[in-house]
């Protein structure tokens, strides 16, 4: 998913540490900016992150069905022992 600068803008209230603001207001001109582009990246970054997790999660379940189907269950000795 893209985003655009030209964007429309919402205002947000965002509570942040005041020497912080302090400090990045003397390395950016445009503190609403800078943070909406480390926001995009953070976003970009995490659903990046959310989508390999899913596809991890969906490699496992397929390995384990697998196994399950190729050897049994393990839990499947312990059945014939107690039926």
């Amino acid at each position: 998913m893209g985003y655009s600068r030209s964007a429309l803008k919402r205002p947000t209230n965002v509570t942040l540490d005041e020497e912080l603001v302090r400090q990045a207001r003397l390395l950016t001109p445009n503190l609403s900016g800078t943070v909406e582009d480390l926001l995009r990246e953070f976003v970009a970054r995490e659903q990046s992150r959310r989508a390999a997790e899913d596809v991890a999660v969906t490699e496992l379940i397929d390995g384990l069905n697998t196994f399950h189907r190729e050897n049994g269950l393990l839990s499947d000795e312990f059945f014939f022992i107690y039926s």
